[in-house]
C-alpha cells in the first residue's frame, strides 16, 4: 500500500513549480503535475534534476472545469499547489482578458473542484504582491487593504478573495501565499531581473547591445525562489489555514539592482543601459515592501538569501533553464 502524501502541482514547468517539486520530492511526496505546454513537458521530463520515475506529469487546459474535476477526482490529492495563470505584470496591460481568465476562473475551478470532491484536500493559491499596489508609507502585512493597480493585481486580488470566501462559507482548507518578487537562476528572459542579468553577461563577452529599461527608481523586495516554495509547503502543514505574506522584509530600488549586476561583471551601468519610457507601464508600483512577520512567528519561517547573493547566484548560472 502507497502512504506517500499525494500533491497536485498546477502549472509545474515554471520556475516556482520546478523548486516546489524538488522540495516535495525530497519529502517523500509522490508528485502529479499538469501543463498546458507540451514542449515544456518534454524538456522538463529530460531535465537532469527533474528526472523521476515517480513524478507524472500530465496535460492539462486550467480553464476546463472538467478536466480539473477529473483530475482531482482521479488522483485524490492531499494537496494541491496553484501555481498556472500568467505571470507577467506587462503581459497583463497587453492581454487583460486571458490575465484575468488564466487566474480567477482557473481558482474558482479549482475551489469548486475540491468542494465538490473533498473539503479536506489542502489547497495553496499563488497570490501576489501585486495586490497591495503602492507600499510607499508602509510594509503590507496581512491586514494591508489590497488596492491592485495592474490588471494582474486586480486578477490576483479576485483569487485570493475567492480562496478566502470558499474557506469562510464551506471550511475548505485553503490559504493564499502573498508572495513578493522572488528570483532565481530559472526566471524567464521576460521578467526584468534575468532581462538585466542576460545583457550584462554579454556585454561582459564583449556584445556592444545597450541595455534598454523602464523605470529604474522603483522599489522591490526582491528574495530567493526556492526560499519562497518552503513557506508555500509550511502553510498547508498548519492546523488552521492563513493566507500569509512572504517576503524578506527588505526592499532595494531596481537601479540598485542593476548597479550590483553590472558589478558583478566588472563593468560600469551608466555606460551601457538606456532608458526607455516606451518600456514605462500605465501604471507603476514605485515602492513595495513586505512585512513577514506573521509568517516567521507563525511558520518559523524567514528568508535565506539577501539581494546580493541572489544576484551571485543568478549571474554565477546565468543560461540555466529549464
Amino acid at each position: 500500500m502507497n502512504n506517500k502524501k499525494k500533491a497536485l502541482i498546477l502549472g509545474i514547468t515554471g520556475q516556482d513549480g520546478f523548486y516546489l517539486t524538488n522540495f516535495l520530492h525530497n519529502k517523500g511526496y509522490q508528485i502529479i503535475g499538469t501543463s498546458r505546454n507540451i514542449n515544456k513537458k518534454k524538456a522538463i521530463l529530460s531535465h537532469k534534476n527533474y528526472l523521476r520515475n515517480d513524478i507524472e506529469i500530465i496535460n492539462l487546459n486550467p480553464l476546463d472545469n472538467y478536466q480539473i474535476f477529473k483530475i482531482i477526482n482521479k488522483f485524490r490529492p492531499n494537496e494541491i499547489y496553484n501555481l498556472c495563470g500568467h505571470t507577467s505584470v506587462n503581459f497583463s496591460f497587453q492581454q487583460p482578458v486571458d490575465t484575468i481568465h488564466s487566474i480567477v476562473e482557473v481558482t474558482l475551478n479549482i475551489l469548486e473542484s475540491i468542494r465538490k470532491i473533498d473539503c479536506n484536500i489542502r489547497f495553496y493559491n499563488a497570490g501576489s504582491s501585486e495586490c497591495f499596489g503602492n507600499m510607499a508609507k508602509f510594509s503590507a502585512n496581512e491586514s494591508t487593504p489590497f488596492c491592485p493597480i495592474s490588471p494582474y493585481g486586480v486578477a490576483k486580488t479576485c483569487s485570493s478573495n475567492l480562496v478566502s470566501c470558499y474557506r469562510d462559507a464551506y471550511n475548505l482548507k485553503c490559504c493564499t501565499g502573498i508572495l513578493f518578487n522572488h528570483e532565481s537562476p530559472l526566471r524567464s528572459p521576460k521578467f526584468v531581473t534575468q532581462k538585466i542579468i542576460s545583457a550584462a553577461y554579454q556585454i561582459s563577452l564583449g556584445s556592444k547591445q545597450k541595455l534598454e529599461l523602464g523605470m529604474i527608481n522603483i522599489i522591490r523586495d526582491w528574495g530567493w525562489a526556492p526560499d519562497y516554495v518552503e513557506a508555500m509547503y509550511l502553510m498547508l502543514q498548519k492546523k488552521n489555514m492563513e493566507d500569509y505574506v512572504i517576503g524578506t522584509g527588505k526592499s532595494v530600488s531596481l537601479k540598485c539592482f542593476v548597479s550590483k549586476v553590472f558589478k558583478y561583471f566588472n563593468l560600469e551601468w551608466e555606460k551601457h543601459v538606456k532608458i526607455n519610457k516606451a518600456l514605462f507601464r500605465p501604471n507603476e508600483i514605485m515602492v513595495s515592501k513586505s512585512d513577514p512577520s506573521h509568517a516567521i512567528k507563525n511558520l518559523g519561517w524567514s528568508a535565506k538569501l539577501d539581494i546580493d547573493k541572489i544576484i551571485s547566484h543568478m549571474c554565477k548560472n546565468i543560461g540555466q533553464k529549464l
